[in-house]
């Protein structure tokens, strides 16, 4: 089946389809021809799910029949079982399906910080060079600035600081994609305070504080850093190249997927905040913190690439709710 060709001819159907489901009052000759449109394409949807390998098209579809099917028989579709099939199916496909693009980032982003490091580390005139200061022992000495900063507000009140702060640059780099230069300026300065940081408590003889204290929350943290940077680049490329479709219904399509990112994100780094302001500071000896960080990446990363594959390869896709989509991403 030719899916994208197939997608074009029906999508005007399965766009009134949508459109009688929410719409207010219906006429008469409204109501039949919402029965007829819901029996047609539900007999395409059971087409699209024995030949079709775009798990999102037949999410979509399937959204759009839930709707109907709740103004048909007079209900509404379940909002928690749309919520779940976000985090099952919606969320984990989105961002298994710009795994290279993010996986990307995080090598690029990992090795700018670590050339830093390194370099601020081993050359006396890397400070120089770089305009910092020659005395930084109140940054890295115990005590100093760079332990504080986890201690110096409530643990409610900093998880929360956290996930704000976070919150914004996770959404200025899934948004900001389609721009391209400011994401991968906002990724490498932030690769840059890092590395710059690392570099000089390495200096110091303080590199185990430094993991000690990024690595319980940073994991995760930097992880969802790298999906929205990677997410964002995808949604920049898609305008330079949008592969078979028109650019705009290309950007749309990568705009949905990435709109679902974000979305799903906002819990991730809030567990991460959570991680900063609960377990960072806590008196857990550092192997327990960093234990404690590794368990919940562990369990992201495995649910990402479970639920991920499983849901972009088809398995397990039912009818409940979830975002429309009309047009498949071939590339």
């Amino acid at each position: 089946m030719d899916v994208d060709a197939y997608s074009a001819r029906n999508r005007g159907a399965w766009t009134r389809l949508d459109t009688l489901s929410r719409q207010r009052k219906l006429t008469g000759a409204e109501t039949d021809e919402l029965v007829s449109l819901y029996r047609r394409t539900s007999q395409q949807l059971a087409r699209l799910q024995t030949h079709s390998p775009e798990p999102e098209l037949v999410a979509g579809l399937s959204a759009v029949l839930a709707r109907a099917r709740g103004r048909i028989v007079g209900s509404a579709p379940n909002t928690w079982t749309e919520i779940g099939r976000f985090f099952t199916h919606t969320f984990p496909a989105a961002v298994y399906r710009v795994f290279g693009w993010w996986l990307g980032v995080a090598v690029a982003f990992l090795g700018v910080a670590a050339v830093f490091a390194t370099w601020i580390a081993v050359d006396p005139f890397a400070r120089e060079t770089l305009g910092l200061q020659e005395d930084t022992s109140a940054l890295t000495a115990p005590g100093g600035a760079f332990e504080t900063y986890y201690t110096e507000h409530s643990n409610d009140a900093f998880a929360a600081l956290v996930w704000t702060n976070n919150a914004w640059v996770a959404a200025l780099a899934l948004f900001m994609g389609v721009l391209i230069l400011p994401v991968l300026y906002l990724l490498f300065m932030n690769a840059l305070n890092i590395g710059v940081t690392a570099g000089l408590m390495a200096e110091a003889g303080r590199l185990d504080s430094f993991f000690g204290f990024l690595l319980p929350h940073g994991m995760l943290e930097l992880t969802a850093i790298f999906i929205a940077g990677g997410a964002g680049l995808k949604l920049g490329w898609t305008l330079v190249d949008p592969g078979p479709m028109s650019r705009g219904e290309a950007v749309a399509h990568q705009g949905r997927a990435t709109a679902a990112i974000a979305l799903g994100l906002v819990p991730t780094l809030l567990v991460a905040g959570l991680l900063e302001g609960f377990v960072t500071p806590s008196v857990l000896p550092t192997p327990a913190r960093i234990a404690c960080g590794l368990l919940v990446e562990t369990v992201f990363l495995t649910y990402i690439v479970t639920a991920g594959r499983r849901a972009v390869h088809g398995k397990g896709v039912s009818t409940s709710g979830s975002p429309a989509v009309y047009a498949p991403d071939n590339r």
